[in-house]
């Protein structure tokens, strides 16, 4: 694995935007970054793929130990929830897409930072924006990305026979970038869509409507649960009534109280590291997140390690990402369907990625 410098292109701007990639430049700042690329070797390809299923594989283990004995006050998880998970799982129903945060600098094994196994974003740039960059540049070379074609392979598989929904909040153009980009892939499918805000959700007192008062079945949120069953109309989900994706029993493996529970299953397991509730079982450096967030917000990293448990708060052992001259990169790779399809990589000069972090793209050879 390493960091190569090269010239980007002059007209980088202009591809982006024409193929919908809109949010390139977050406050002013390139978010999509092409005065570099990472190379890697095919065997470092293959342990992250390796290793992104065999994590895919034990995370589900942990979702049904957390089902079976019903662990949710682990995971503070609201009772409202519980028996939406319960049902949704028992019943398997099919999960779309995960992405796993991963340290891996080319030695040893990749190691689990956490799953953003609801609402992960960061894909529309892994899958066809980074690809038209290597078909581009490297058409030689290869890349570790079938994201596009797994997507729509997936859609495909649902049998959803009614209108497939798809929302995300207002005025946040990469939620709004990735929930249409997952609709073009649906569309692909064969599938029937529509877009709507998640304000536009309405409950008419039999079942869920759109604007015009038409139905809604099915329904692709890139929204947390833990927001949408505090929203009115929360109390009304269920699988009679609609149809969610990511199904609720994915609220188990998003939050990062997970970590713990995957520890204590496979202890010593190489792609995991040391995680509890109680920083005082890490020995050494600690990260504290909170149980619940997104891109790196309320992560802090305790170089000496901390004594005092905090509430909402999962605590990990240091594990620190692949540093190039400061560069430093975690990551993202990414499941459709429970298999592996692919990685993006986001770099900053910070010790935490978060959502200004810059997105590079790679190939191997």
């Amino acid at each position: 694995m390493e960091r190569i410098a090269i010239e980007p292109r002059a007209d980088w701007r202009a591809r982006a935007e024409g193929m919908g990639f809109r949010f390139h430049t977050i406050d002013g700042q390139r978010y999509w970054t092409e005065d570099a690329c990472y190379r890697f070797t095919a065997t470092e390809i293959d342990a992250i793929e390796d290793a992104t299923a065999e994590l895919e594989r034990i995370c589900l283990l942990a979702v049904d130990r957390v089902v079976q004995e019903g662990l949710y006050a682990r995971l503070a998880i609201p009772e409202a929830a519980h028996a939406l998970i319960d049902e949704s799982w028992r019943r398997f129903d099919r999960n779309m897409i995960g992405r796993f945060d991963l340290s891996f600098d080319g030695s040893g094994p990749p190691k689990l930072l956490e799953y953003n196994a609801d609402t992960p974003t960061a894909l529309f740039e892994a899958s066809v924006v980074q690809w038209e960059w290597l078909q581009t540049l490297r058409p030689e070379d290869d890349q570790f990305n079938s994201i596009h074609e797994k997507l729509v392979e997936a859609w495909g598989k649902y049998g959803i026979a009614e209108t497939l929904y798809f929302t995300c909040v207002r005025d946040h153009d990469e939620d709004f970038g990735t929930t249409e980009y997952l609709r073009d892939t649906a569309v692909q499918a064969g599938l029937d869509t529509r877009f709507l805000f998640i304000d536009e959700i309405g409950w008419d007192g039999l079942g869920f409507v759109d604007a015009d008062d038409r139905n809604i079945r099915s329904l692709f949120k890139l929204y947390p649960w833990e927001w949408l069953i505090e929203e009115n109309f929360g109390a009304y989900i269920g699988p009679s009534r609609l149809q969610v994706i990511e199904p609720p029993w994915k609220m188990v493996l998003s939050n990062k109280a997970i970590l713990p529970i995957l520890w204590e299953m496979f202890e010593g397991h190489p792609n995991l590291l040391p995680a509890s509730l109680d920083p005082r079982d890490i020995s050494g450096p600690v990260v504290a997140k909170p149980a619940l967030g997104r891109e790196g917000q309320g992560v802090v990293v305790h170089p000496g390690g901390l004594t005092d448990p905090r509430p909402a708060e999962v605590y990990q052992a240091f594990a620190p990402l692949a540093d190039f001259g400061g560069n430093r990169a975690v990551i993202g790779s990414w499941v459709i369907a429970s298999q592996p399809a692919g990685i993006g990589i986001r770099e900053d000069d910070d010790a935490v990625t978060k959502n200004t972090s810059r997105f590079v793209p790679h190939y191997f050879a």
